[in-house]
C-alpha cells in the first residue's frame, strides 16, 4: 500500500470531512473551482447565498436528465388524462349532447393539459428531493466557521477527504494560494 493510500485510509477513519475555503465573491469562487478541477480535485462542492454562472463547469457537475424525466412524465399525464375523459364520454357512459360527435377532442383539451402540468410538477419535486438526497437536515458541512454567511453574503470551497487527490498538507496549502479568507478543517 503506497503512502498517499495509507493517509487516505488514515483520513477516512478520522473526524474530518474535508477543508472549506471562504470567499468574498463569486469571481473568486469561481476561479479558486476552476483551479482545483485542473489540479486534479474532483471531490469538490461549493456553497454561495445565489447560483454563479460557470461555477458548475468549473465543479465538474454533469447536465442533469431532470428535463427529459419531466418531459417524459407530463406526456405521459397528458396522455392519461385524454385517456380518461375519452374512456368516460366514449366508452363508459356516453351521452349524446347537441348531436356532437362522443370523441369531441377539443373538450379535452383543459383538462389534457392540466393533466399534463400536474404530472410534470410532482415528478420535477420528487425527482429534485431523491437526487439531491432529501431531506438532510445535517450535513457536515455545517460545522464550518462562519457558514451562516453562505446564505447571505459569503462564498466556500470544500475538497472532501474521499477525493483520491486529498492530502490534508498538500491541499491546505493549495486553498490559501487561492488567496481566501480564511480555510477551515470540517469536521464530521
Amino acid at each position: 500500500m503506497s503512502e498517499a493510500s495509507t493517509l487516505r485510509a488514515d483520513l477516512a477513519g478520522s473526524e474530518l470531512f474535508g477543508l472549506a475555503a471562504e470567499f468574498n465573491t463569486p469571481e473568486e469562487i469561481l476561479a479558486a473551482a476552476n483551479r482545483a478541477r485542473e489540479t486534479g480535485y474532483k471531490k469538490i462542492e461549493a456553497y454561495t447565498p445565489y447560483a454563479v454562472e460557470g461555477l458548475d463547469e468549473a465543479l465538474g457537475h454533469q447536465p442533469t436528465r431532470l428535463g427529459w424525466v419531466v418531459l417524459f412524465m407530463g406526456t405521459l399525464g397528458a396522455l392519461g388524462g385524454f385517456f380518461m375523459q375519452w374512456f368516460s364520454n366514449v366508452q363508459y357512459y356516453p351521452l349524446n349532447i347537441g348531436g356532437k360527435p362522443l370523441n369531441s377532442w377539443p373538450n379535452f383539451i383543459v383538462i389534457t393539459f392540466e393533466c399534463a402540468v400536474l404530472v410534470s410538477a410532482f415528478t420535477a419535486g420528487l425527482f429534485m428531493l431523491a437526487r439531491n438526497g432529501l431531506p438532510k437536515p445535517y450535513h457536515s458541512i455545517f460545522n464550518t466557521p462562519n457558514f451562516e454567511h453562505a446564505s447571505r453574503d459569503k462564498f466556500f470551497l470544500c475538497i472532501e477527504t474521499a477525493d483520491q487527490n486529498f492530502d490534508l498538507e498538500r491541499t491546505k496549502q493549495f486553498l490559501e494560494d487561492q488567496m481566501p479568507n480564511q480555510v477551515s478543517e470540517v469536521e464530521l
